[in-house]
């Protein structure tokens, strides 16, 4: 048995030198989940520095999670989504085209249902929830997450062809923000509350400028450690 304790070298040659950290880099400090709670159907998995088109492409998943609005989607990841996957059918202004005609037969035959709604795109390789963004607003708020979240759940159980699923964070969008009840952007702690309390139980990916918070620790599962808690308390 070797009792080496020179550390493990991550790349060949001499890479580990060229990759050393540097301030200006993109990059995230992930930290170790709780281990102590091993239990199926408990977490939420944070995919950080992990580039959601290439896995969708990739076949990873058989359900997405993402918005949308009746009036331009041409900046979101729904129409991303819909351009990079050959087989669909769909297309940035028939998926628009959709949300506006049931957003308009909502607003004549349903005017008292609670929003928001989550309507299906088959994409044929791959099926997108999309919760669509209240009328008249251009923004979501963490209760029609909440309630979105909901609906998406009833829709997920039972259906084991419908997973694994994976969803946008929701923050930092251009089309359709979330923001909170004091008009700012919450925590994305918050957004993973609000989805799991929600019943949500997939893979969840950051915004890509999230990847800039080097110097603050970043958990890969949620609910995060207990201790997380104790620190915020003052606890030692």
């Amino acid at each position: 048995m070797s009792t080496s304790t020179s550390p493990t070298k991550l790349y060949d040659d001499d890479a580990d030198d060229l990759l050393s950290h540097s301030e200006g880099t993109q990059r995230v400090t992930l930290l170790p989940s709780d281990r102590s709670r091993l239990e199926a159907g408990r977490r939420l998995r944070v995919l950080w520095g992990q580039d959601m088109l290439l896995d969708v492409l990739d076949g990873r998943y058989r359900t997405v999670v993402c918005a949308v609005n009746d009036d331009d989607n041409a900046h979101g990841i729904i129409s991303q989504i819909v351009q990079l996957i050959t087989t669909s059918q769909w297309s940035a202004q028939s998926i628009t085209s959709y949300a506006k005609v049931f957003q308009d037969s909502v607003a004549l035959h349903a005017t008292g249902d609670r929003e928001p709604y989550v309507l299906k795109y088959d994409l044929d390789s791959v099926l997108v929830l999309a919760l669509l963004r209240p009328q008249g607003r251009d923004h979501f708020t963490t209760e029609d997450l909440g309630r979105g979240f909901r609906t998406i759940q009833k829709m997920l159980s039972g259906r084991p062809d419908r997973r694994p699923v994976a969803t946008v964070s929701f923050l930092d969008g251009v089309s359709n923000r979330v923001l909170g009840g004091d008009g700012q952007q919450p925590s994305f702690e918050a957004v993973l509350s609000t989805m799991f309390e929600s019943g949500y139980r997939g893979d969840v990916y950051p915004s890509p400028s999230m990847w800039n918070h080097g110097h603050v620790g970043v958990f890969p599962t949620y609910p995060f450690p207990e201790g997380l808690d104790r620190m915020r308390q003052g606890s030692s």
